[in-house]
């Protein structure tokens, strides 16, 4: 067994072992947004992002007796919640659809990064498939290496790798579509 790793909140979590509702809601407080968010970001939908919150929570709170403190509990349940976000797409079947599909080659110039706004990445993260979308967020959001994702994902090092790439160039592509229409949408209003 490895070293423990010094939680700061381990007085709650001790007390959640035992079952102390008051402790297992504090504990809820202080991971419920992250978790909410790391899970919204691979499944897309608010709503399905909320029940798998809510079921991790409740996952690590009757599988905390065999938590290790080897990790931080948040790291611990942010396991629990990727996984179950990744079983969500599983069940949708469109996990890693476009794995071998070729993407089209894209002739225009990309957005310049510094005039790209915070708004238009995220409309393009959430216009990208489920398997695209979880790749960009476990490696670029959560801060997974691609070791860790393929692992996550029980796919190869290498195509964890050309996934993030062909990821990466369709959400420039969308990117670049979107641009399009948001200026022939201010052309029309300017002529209309």
């Amino acid at each position: 067994m490895g070293k423990k790793y010094f939680n700061i909140h381990q007085d709650l979590l001790d007390r959640c072992q035992e079952g102390d509702q008051q402790a297992q809601f504090e504990i809820y407080r202080l991971y419920y947004k992250s978790m909410y968010n790391s899970s919204l970001r691979i499944v897309g939908v608010a709503e399905e992002a909320e029940d798998i919150m809510q079921e991790s929570f409740l996952t690590a709170f009757r599988k905390l007796k065999g938590y290790s403190g080897e990790v931080s509990f948040g790291s611990w349940l942010k396991k629990i919640v990727i996984n179950r976000s990744l079983d969500i797409l599983r069940k949708r079947k469109v996990l890693f659809e476009e794995l071998h599909a070729e993407l089209p080659v894209v002739d225009d110039p990309e957005p310049e990064a510094d005039s790209v706004t915070v708004e238009e990445v995220k409309t393009a993260i959430n216009q990208l498939s489920d398997g695209y979308r979880t790749i960009l967020s476990l490696i670029l959001l959560e801060g997974y290496d691609h070791e860790e994702v393929s692992e996550i994902l029980g796919i190869k090092n290498v195509t964890s790798r050309t996934q993030f790439s062909r990821a990466r160039q369709k959400l420039r592509e969308i990117l670049i579509e979107n641009r399009k229409k948001q200026m022939k949408e201010d052309i029309y209003g300017y002529m209309g």
